[in-house]
């Protein structure tokens, strides 16, 4: 049997120790810096105001263009009941 396929350079158990170890790495640097993750949490809510701000109003300057005499017209307005005296 002649196969001229190249050799790989991962093989079965190398690539097997290789996610055992970078799983095991992985869940120890979780466990040791879960304390500096929790730490940053707060400062990413507050950063993250801002951004939310930003990116949901997609900058400011642009709310002049806008024709807001649409706006409100579809809405249903409240019938007065006339008072049975």
């Amino acid at each position: 049997m002649n196969d001229n396929h190249p050799p790989s350079a991962w093989s079965n158990y190398t690539r097997t120790v290789f996610i055992a170890f970078a799983a095991i790495a992985l869940a120890l640097i979780t466990y040791e810096h879960r304390v500096h993750v929790l730490g940053v949490l707060p400062w990413l809510l507050i950063l993250a105001c801002p951004l939310m701000h930003l990116f949901m109003h997609h900058g400011h300057g642009g709310h002049s263009g806008h024709d807001h005499a649409g706006h409100g017209a579809d809405t249903v307005q409240p019938k007065k009941e006339a008072d049975d005296v």
